[in-house]
């Protein structure tokens, strides 16, 4: 099996990486599902208790 020196782990690049544009990409998402529910949640709740505006 090859092994990896110093110098050229020191070259490796790619894999994951929690930059900050991807943490606020990853943060407006779970608002937008959690905003999802909440619409739907109430919509759900509006036509079993027949309260209509």
């Amino acid at each position: 099996m090859y092994e990896l020196q110093r110098t050229e782990l020191a070259v490796v690049t790619g894999g994951w990486s929690f930059s900050a544009s991807f943490l606020n990409y990853a943060t407006k998402a779970l608002n937008a599902v959690v905003d999802l529910g909440r619409t739907l949640g109430s919509a759900i709740r509006r036509i079993v208790t027949c309260n209509y505006c």
